[in-house]
């Protein structure tokens, strides 16, 4: 059953213990990752791009979809106007399926938590979702996130709530408002990220102003 193998999936990345081990979990995904998580309801890569609307007018870039996977947020952000996209993933996999939607003008391969392959101040706004979550990328990469997004451009992501106190990520939002890096504009309730499947997976999607 299609739903069992997203499970299944699923139990194999959020138990990965290294980003060699979750690269691996992610490539022998990413050829059904589109159908199996389609299938739990899952809704981030779709329901981020409101955000984005929100606080980024259509047109304006580039954007980074940090943590892009099979690129499902690069055509939603197309078909509303948004045309200067790139993508980054730790999965090569993933990136390759991404980049068959026609929808992103870079895609690079990096891991969230190291150096990422852009000058300060290079992006819009930045976007991520499911990224920030169990046995994936630490807060402490949204120094890196931060530091190629130009002042006066956003941060947009989401936290599951599973990690959102034990992988200290007050921490780090309070450590970049002090330092005057961001300040906080919104933040959402903890809502579902899977409309059909796992009832209590939680996300709250946060949004900051670069300073």
């Amino acid at each position: 059953m299609i739903i069992d193998k997203a499970n299944a999936a699923l139990d194999s990345v959020y138990g990965a213990d290294t980003p060699e081990t979750l690269a691996q979990a992610y490539a022998a995904w990413a050829a059904t990752y589109d159908s199996e998580t389609a299938s739990l309801g899952y809704l981030l890569p779709f329901l981020i791009t409101a955000w984005v609307a929100r606080h980024v007018p259509a047109g304006e870039g580039p954007l980074l979809d940090a943590g892009c996977g099979t690129g499902l947020s690069g055509p939603s952000l197309k078909a509303l106007g948004y045309g200067d996209i790139a993508g980054l993933d730790l999965s090569d996999d993933m990136l390759k399926i991404a980049g068959s939607r026609n929808a992103y003008c870079e895609l690079k391969q990096a891991m969230l938590g190291g150096k990422l392959p852009w000058p300060d101040g290079h992006f819009r706004a930045f976007f991520s979702t499911g990224v920030f979550t169990i046995s994936h990328a630490p807060a402490a990469g949204l120094h890196e996130l931060v530091r190629i997004t130009r002042k006066g451009g956003h941060a947009i992501f989401t936290v599951r709530d599973q990690v959102f106190e034990s992988g200290g990520f007050q921490a780090v939002f309070d450590e970049l408002e002090q330092a005057d890096k961001w300040r906080p504009v919104e933040q959402s309730p903890w809502f579902r990220c899977y409309a059909i499947a796992e009832p209590d997976a939680l996300v709250k999607t946060f949004v900051f102003e670069v300073m």
